[in-house]
């Protein structure tokens, strides 16, 4: 095969793994494709923790199993090498005789990193890994931050108006309807984000103003576990925040604060309550947090260098005062352009 044939092979790995983006947690989303004489005899991905693995599902779906031991077997993540809920896939890939394996990165996760390679190798197989490499971690990046830093892999997401605010301030306590920026193929999108990720973080201060569901409304897909950051924990949670399955988290300094129908978790006042928060999600084995709001906590985390992501729409109106939008430096990677809106995704230097 060719350096192309293996770029578009393993191109379309990424395309079967990513059909499982938010299901396959703790596992990483992982597609496969058994090429023979160029052409495609098998494919599969990984469908969620606990069924057959990627590789697996790829080798059972050719039908003519003769060829495999002259086929190359493509796969974006490492080859597990380890007894999980499923056998090995190293020692199945092996069992078959297929004489090539091509990995789009190496599972760097303690269990497997490098393993599952030695062992095709040891039992004869011409492997040849770094295929896409940039693109392979990137689909599977909250598992590679989780294992890596030993933290989840943080996304912020916000909307400004195009002169710099999140929202206009209004006067008193009165009640309101949340200042919309962007439309509702944008809102979509961002139930579509939520449905991937494992928790929703979200201030106090967003809580009172707006009352927000924080769930997976407008895409199919399960609720993230909610999470509110309420330093003082002076909190009356409404129905919508609670209105879902899944318990919500109250992160407070407050020991007497007793907030009821939730998990309250209490901060130590000398550590950052960003770093705090990571702690607990990943003794939890949650590898995503994706956060919403408002401008105080997005800034604490921003502050702190907590994120690897930042996803920002920019709407057509002028506020002209209100609550400013976080500042943030970061990489530019990519733009989207919407009928009311331009959404700009930035990473951070060494994400």
């Amino acid at each position: 095969m060719t350096e192309t044939d293996d770029n578009k092979f393993m191109r379309r790995c990424l395309e079967l793994a990513s059909k499982a983006e938010g299901l396959t947690y703790p596992n990483p989303m992982v597609g496969s494709v058994v090429v023979y004489d160029g052409k495609i005899l098998g494919e599969g991905y990984h469908l969620r923790s606990g069924k057959s693995h990627a590789e697996v599902n790829a080798i059972n779906s050719v039908s003519d199993k003769t060829k495999l031991k002259f086929s190359t077997l493509y796969v974006n993540l490492e080859p597990c090498s380890h007894f999980g809920e499923t056998p090995p896939c190293a020692d199945f890939i092996i069992s078959k005789g297929i004489p090539r394996v091509v990995i789009g990165t190496i599972d760097t996760s303690e269990k497997v990193s490098g393993k599952g390679v030695t062992r095709l190798r040891e039992a004869g197989c011409d492997v040849k890994s770094g295929i896409l490499e940039a693109e392979c971690r990137r689909l599977n990046r909250r598992f590679f931050i989780f294992h890596e830093k030993r933290r989840p892999y943080i996304t912020l997401k916000w909307a400004k108006s195009t002169d710099g605010y999140l929202d206009i301030i209004r006067s008193g306590d009165q009640k309101r309807e949340p200042t919309w920026i962007t439309g509702k193929p944008e809102r979509v999108l961002v139930h579509k984000w939520r449905a991937s990720e494992q928790s929703i973080l979200v201030g106090a201060g967003t809580v009172r103003a707006d009352n927000p569901h924080l769930n997976v409304r407008e895409w199919k897909g399960s609720d993230p576990l909610k999470l509110i950051l309420s330093s003082s924990g002076s909190l009356n949670i409404g129905s919508s925040v609670n209105n879902t399955n899944k318990k919500t988290v109250v992160f407070t300094h407050n020991s007497t604060a007793g907030i009821p129908d939730v998990l309250n978790v209490m901060l130590k006042e000398d550590i950052s309550s960003s770093v705090q928060i990571c702690e607990y999600l990943y003794s939890s084995g949650i590898q995503s947090l994706f956060i919403e709001g408002g401008a105080e906590v997005l800034n604490h985390f921003i502050s702190t260098g907590l994120w690897d992501e930042a996803r920002i729409f920019t709407g057509e109106e002028h506020f002209r005062e209100g609550v400013k939008a976080p500042l943030i430096n970061g990489i530019l990677f990519s733009k989207t352009v919407f009928s009311g809106s331009l959404l700009e995704i930035y990473l951070r230097n060494g994400s």
